[in-house]
C-alpha cells in the first residue's frame, strides 16, 4: 500500500509518531500548559467555523496559490518554528528545510532549534525565515542577526508571547531537562524506541546550538527554563523599533492576539502579524487564535499569518474565510517526522494539498479567496 492509503490524514501520522519516539519527547511535542483548555479552544472553536457548499458549479480546477511580501507561494501554508526540532526527530531541521524548500513554502528556523543558520545554509529555499526570541545584549542581538542573513533568512520573525517560562505540567513529569541528560528512566524510554534512538547516536545528542555560542555549554537546566532564558528579554516597543531598524528585509511580529496590538504595529513599520497563543503551550485562559482573527483582520492592511491547531486542508480554509493571508503550522510538520522520517514532511504536504482541492470543490472554489464569501453567519 501506498502512505495516502495507511494515513491519510495528520491523525494517522500522529498515532504513529507517537509509537515511534520516547515518551519524554512525546511530551515535550505535544503538551500544553495548566489543564491544556487553550490547546483543546484552539480545536473547538475551529469545528465551529462552518462554511456553506455549493452546487452546480461545474468542474472547478482549485489554485492554492497565495500572495507573500510580493511573492507568489505555490500553497497557503508553512512550517512554523518549534524549538529543539532535532530531538523530537534527528536531522529535523535539515530535513524540514529540504521539504519546504522542495515545495516551495516558507520554512521558520527557531532561535532554540538543535541547528544553527549556518548549518541550514545549503539546505535553504528561496523563503527561509527566522525566528527570534529577544536577546537583552545588543551585541548578541546584532550578531544572531548578521548570522541569519548570512545564512539566507530573509524574513525575521519576533515572538512576543514568551516573556516569562510557562510550567508546562506535562512536559516537567516527563523529567526532560536541556540539553537531555538520559537519566535510566528515559533509557529505558529511548530503548524501546530503535529508529529514534540509531538516528540521536547518528547526529548526537541534542543542543541548543546557536544558544551555545552565547551561553556557553550550560547543562542540566528545566526544559521549561532552559539556557536560552539567560539570553531573553521580554521586548517592549522600544525594543521592536529597534530591531525593525536594524533588519532591512520582511519582518513579523508573531503571538498577536489583540487587534490594538496588530494597528500599533503596522504603525511602526511591522510588514505582517502573526496570531498565535503559543499552540497553548504558554497561557492557558487564552483565546483560540481563530476567535480573534476577524477583530485583527479588521485592524491592519498588512498581512495576517496565523497557527494554532490547525489539522487539515479544511482547517486552512476556515482561516482564510475569516480573514488570513497565511497559515503556519509547527506540530504536524514534527508528527509527520517522527512517523515517517525523511518522506513525512513531503507526505504531510500532499495531505494539507488534497484536503484544500476537495473541500475547494465543495465549495465551488477556483481560488482561495473565494472562501471568504462562504462564511455561515455565527448565531
Amino acid at each position: 500500500m501506498d502512505l495516502h492509503s495507511r494515513y491519510p490524514a495528520l491523525g494517522d501520522l500522529r498515532a504513529r509518531a507517537r509509537r515511534r519516539i520516547p515518551h519524554f519527547v512525546w511530551e515535550y511535542l505535544d503538551s500544553g500548559t495548566g489543564s491544556e483548555a487553550t490547546t483543546a479552544r484552539n480545536r473547538r472553536k475551529l469545528d465551529e467555523v462552518l462554511l456553506m457548499p455549493s452546487a452546480l458549479h461545474g468542474e472547478v480546477a482549485p489554485d492554492l496559490s497565495a500572495q507573500l511580501f510580493g511573492h507568489t507561494l505555490p500553497l497557503p501554508f508553512g512550517i512554523a518554528p518549534l524549538g529543539m526540532s532535532g530531538m523530537i526527530w534527528p536531522g529535523a531541521e535539515h530535513l524540514l528545510a529540504r521539504a519546504a524548500a522542495q515545495a516551495g513554502i516558507p520554512y521558520c528556523l527557531s532561535t532554540v532549534a538543535t541547528r544553527t543558520p549556518a548549518d541550514l545554509k545549503g539546505d535553504l529555499g528561496d523563503h527561509a525565515w527566522f525566528q527570534m526570541y529577544p536577546p537583552r545584549d545588543p551585541d548578541i542581538r546584532k550578531d544572531m542577526l548578521q548570522k541569519a542573513r548570512d545564512a539566507g533568512f530573509g524574513v525575521l520573525v519576533l515572538t512576543v508571547d514568551v516573556p516569562v517560562p510557562s510550567r508546562r505540567e506535562r512536559q516537567v513529569r516527563s523529567g526532560l531537562t536541556t540539553p537531555p541528560k538520559l537519566t535510566p528512566r528515559l533509557l529505558a524510554q529511548v530503548a524501546c524506541r530503535p529508529a529514534w534512538a540509531l538516528g540521536i547516536a547518528q547526529h548526537g545528542m541534542p543542543r541548543m546550538k546557536l544558544i551555545d555560542e552565547y551561553a556557553g555549554n550550560v547543562s542540566g537546566l528545566p526544559s521549561t527554563k532552559h539556557a536560552g532564558y539567560l539570553l531573553r528579554t521580554a521586548p517592549d516597543w522600544d525594543y521592536l523599533r529597534w530591531l525593525r531598524a536594524a533588519w532591512d528585509g520582511p519582518m513579523i511580529v508573531k503571538g498577536v492576539m489583540e487587534a490594538r496590538d496588530a494597528e500599533r504595529l503596522e504603525a511602526e513599520g511591522v510588514d505582517a502579524v502573526w496570531i498565535s497563543n503559543h499552540a497553548g503551550r504558554q497561557f492557558d485562559a487564552a483565546p483560540a487564535t481563530i476567535e480573534v482573527l476577524p477583530a485583527i483582520r479588521a485592524a491592519t492592511s498588512k498581512p495576517v499569518l496565523i497557527d494554532g491547531g490547525f489539522e487539515g486542508g479544511l482547517d486552512i480554509l476556515r482561516a482564510i474565510a475569516l480573514g488570513a493571508d497565511f497559515v503556519m503550522m509547527g506540530r504536524p510538520w514534527h508528527y509527520a517526522l517522527g512517523a515517517l522520517g525523511a518522506d513525512g514532511p513531503a507526505h504531510l504536504c500532499e495531505i494539507l494539498s488534497l484536503d484544500l482541492q476537495a473541500n475547494m470543490g465543495q465549495l465551488g472554489l477556483s481560488a482561495l479567496s473565494g472562501a471568504r464569501g462562504r462564511m455561515i453567519p455565527a448565531p
